[in-house]
């Protein structure tokens, strides 16, 4: 489980169109059915819409966060959609699912918008329980002005999206229309392009490992495609099993070989004795880990890409006798596009929580000036629906005295550590031997790279702002423990 300590809020954002982001948090009671006494409900909610709010139109907004139903449910992970249409819907419609007591529940309720009652339409939102489509209790939830409206009102951020989000609705993305998702290589021999993804059980803690990869040969040999499939159970030895190699035939949308896929929305295939079969829902914009034009332009060794910072996952995940439900499990899908393996490598990609999501690539290159060089890193950290540093380069350009960020890589623990702007970050990440899976890897030109990786690594990050003082104060604290993934990579 994780755990967040957070005393302020981050202040840069990436280029792109402007979003609506703010919290709010609602009090008041539920009466399910069949009970003659109320319980105490609290809502805290995360909202993120990917443009400017419009009150004279209708705008619809991603919503999650935790609801809390006194002696019958506490989910953090709740998730759904706002459909806010003050004056041409009046009404600010509220639709969330969440799970209590180890069932899916649906939140529907609205407020009613009119002039007549202004505060009170606005702050009174009554509520219906639903259970697969049976209602199942009644409630209203309450906008505590008095202690809730500096916060609500401070929590507003209008952050530049880096891509605009395809799911600011709510709906998983289950069509062709990502061009993220979509295969860069164009033919040109000596290249790797790598679809990956990583999500961890919330009702076992296992943690889940799918590597999709095409290879085209520096000899100009035919292109293949090849992969592996890895499962971490919390309490039992790591599980894998590889598929191909097989001829790369080309897909627009994805990757897609020997009955694997892995396409905008969906997960499907098998190896060995491990299947798979998911659906993918963003639950955030993309983060560019690397400088954007990177993606667009292969001019650096290679560059990772997340199509969305955050994502949830649904399905199932088979192995041996075991089949993992999965419902609402946390994680990201990633892209890789490149020259081949760098000299060594680390890489950690953490839900903190909240929203917020930190993803770090540090590596030594093979290029002949760049492999002396101590590991470059790009750290991208979104909070509050912010991304800090503002552009990758000034983490990766720390070696050279500007950005003063600093990598130690090894094994079983690595760090990160460094500065930009008011702020100041050290990132611990530990890979116990027992849950770190080692796998090899084979460069379009032939030589090999040792991967350890694991979907249950430890992970502690404390992020400081500096006072006007020149002290240092604690602005945000994270600590994850089997939640975290990793890996390390060797020559």
């Amino acid at each position: 489980m994780s755990r967040s300590r957070s005393r302020s809020r981050s202040t840069n954002v990436g280029g792109g169109t402007r979003g609506t982001f703010f919290r709010e948090t609602m009090l008041g009671t539920l009466r399910l059915a069949g009970e003659d006494s109320t319980r105490p409900v609290r809502l805290d909610l995360r909202v993120s819409a990917d443009r400017v709010l419009r009150l004279s139109g209708t705008t619809h907004a991603a919503t999650g966060g935790r609801i809390r139903i006194a002696g019958w449910a506490d989910d953090p992970g709740a998730e759904g959609e706002l459909e806010i249409s003050p004056l041409a819907g009046r009404r600010i419609r509220y639709r969330l699912s969440f799970t209590a007591d180890g069932r899916r529940i649906s939140l529907d309720g609205w407020k009613s918008v009119t002039p007549l009652r202004p505060v009170t339409s606005m702050t009174v939102l009554p509520y219906t329980l639903y259970e697969d489509g049976t209602r199942i209790g009644t409630g209203t939830l309450r906008f505590p002005i008095v202690t809730g409206l500096v916060p609500f009102l401070a929590s507003f951020r209008f952050p530049r999206r880096e891509i605009p989000g395809p799911e600011s609705r709510g709906i998983p993305r289950t069509d062709s229309s990502d061009p993220l998702m979509a295969p860069r290589w164009r033919g040109e021999p000596g290249r790797t392009e790598v679809w990956y993804t990583t999500l961890t059980d919330p009702a076992t803690g296992s943690g889940v490992w799918l590597h999709h990869e095409l290879v085209a040969p520096t000899d100009g040999s035919e292109p293949y495609a090849h992969g592996w499939a890895a499962v971490f159970p919390e309490n039992e030895p790591v599980r894998h099993a590889r598929f191909g190699p097989v001829k790369w035939v080309g897909n627009e949308s994805g990757f897609a070989a020997d009955g694997i896929s892995a396409e905008p929305g969906r997960l499907t295939g098998a190896a060995g004795a491990l299947s798979w079969e998911l659906t993918e829902q963003p639950t955030d914009t993309a983060l560019f880990t690397f400088p954007r034009w990177s993606w667009r332009r292969p001019l650096l060794p290679a560059a990772q890409i997340l199509p969305a910072a955050r994502a949830t996952y649904r399905g199932t995940f088979a192995y041996g006798n075991t089949t993992l439900a999965l419902d609402s499990a946390p994680g990201a899908s990633a892209r890789i596009y490149g020259r081949g393996n760098a000299r060594r490598w680390a890489w950690l990609h953490a839900d903190l929580g909240d929203g917020d999501v930190l993803e770090i690539v540090t590596a030594v290159s093979m290029r002949p000036v760049l492999r002396h060089l101590p590991p470059l890193v790009f750290l991208r950290l979104r909070k509050d629906g912010r991304t800090w540093p503002r552009r990758p380069e000034r983490s990766a350009i720390g070696w050279a005295g500007i950005g003063r960020f600093r990598a130690d890589i090894g094994l079983p623990t690595w760090t990160v550590t460094g500065r930009a702007g008011p702020r100041r970050i050290r990132v611990e990440v530990d890979q116990p031997a027992e849950r770190t899976l080692a796998l090899d890897y084979t460069d379009p030109d032939g030589a090999r790279a040792v991967c350890r990786n694991t979907e249950r690594a430890d992970a502690h990050a404390v992020l400081e702002r500096r006072r006007w003082g020149g002290s240092w104060r604690i602005e945000a604290e994270w600590t994850l423990t089997g939640t975290a993934h990793a890996e390390v990579g060797t020559r």
